[in-house]
């Protein structure tokens, strides 16, 4: 996930962020969404948050912290503030070795012990961005299943602490460069595809159901509907330890006995949790919930 973002100027000058700055914004982004920005990355914050306070006419960083501990149109800030530190790039059919697992192996799997009840399926998708992995696995979905599919209750839920990438994920419209590593048979039978611009289908859409939410508060995680499997890729990376823990900790207990965490190609559990089993495949390692 990256983005860019312009030099941060106010009043003619760069703006600079003091250590204490820093530190106290720091410390209070952590305490808000579980996002730990190390010391090394003092100039994202001097970068990506200047605009905000150029935008609110505010003269430092302090200004700002006291504006999003103190003033009335916090909550609106606040909002404004994890757009800005969360980054956003993804694609449809990402890491395509993983999504062969999942498709292959662990749908599989979760269909024919669904076949067997109640033909319920609940998937997380949690830090969702702008859609394209809900999306991708709704379209897995409707390629493993086919018409059967009109005799099941499936709901993927997708989450995002963003706003504004929900947003966009709800309009489902995306440019060529995020279906580069889409099949071209599946992108013409679930896309309408015009100039350059293309939607996703209805029958995709309706699988899928997006949200708000914010990792580090219990309570909301909690409320999530019980899954089978959980998707958190390329999240985790954003956390220091003791929040990696808590998070791989709600994944579990919100997965049913026997279910499956599958998190980026580049992400570990170790020295996370021992609670799951990993499975080893050709180019994935996916995370299974003994039952």
């Amino acid at each position: 996930m990256s983005s860019l973002f312009s030099k941060s100027i106010s009043l003619g000058r760069e703006l600079k962020i003091t250590d204490q700055e820093f530190s106290n914004l720091r410390d209070f982004i952590y305490a808000q969404c579980g996002i730990y920005i190390a010391d090394n990355r003092k100039y994202l914050l001097e970068n990506r948050l200047g605009n905000r306070l150029k935008k609110l006419h505010l003269k430092n960083f302090d200004e700002y912290y006291n504006f999003l501990r103190f003033d009335v149109a916090r909550p609106s800030e606040m909002k404004k503030l994890f757009e800005v530190i969360t980054t956003n790039e993804t694609s449809f059919y990402r890491n395509p070795p993983q999504l062969q697992v999942f498709q292959d192996k662990v749908l599989v799997e979760v269909l024919q012990q669904c076949r067997k009840k109640d033909k319920k399926i609940r998937i997380w998708s949690a830090g969702c961005s702008t859609g394209e992995e809900p999306y991708t696995i709704s379209m897995i979905i409707h390629e493993m299943l086919k018409s059967e599919i009109a005799n099941w209750d499936i709901k993927i839920t997708a989450n995002d602490l963003s706003e504004r990438v929900l947003e966009s994920a709800r309009k489902g419209v995306y440019n060529d460069y995020t279906l580069r590593s889409t099949p071209k048979p599946i992108a013409e039978r679930y896309f309408h595809m015009d100039d350059g611009t293309n939607t996703i289908n209805s029958e995709v859409k309706k699988l899928v159901s997006f949200g708000q939410i914010n990792l580090k508060d219990r309570m909301q995680v909690k409320r999530v509907e019980r899954s089978q499997i959980v998707f958190c890729r390329n999240v985790i990376i954003y956390f220091d330890d003791a929040m990696k823990k808590q998070v791989i900790s709600s994944y579990y207990d919100n997965l049913l006995p026997g279910g499956y965490l599958i998190i980026g190609h580049s992400e570990s559990l170790h020295n996370i949790t021992r609670a799951f089993k990993p499975i080893h495949f050709p180019g994935a390692i996916i995370y299974k919930k003994e039952e």
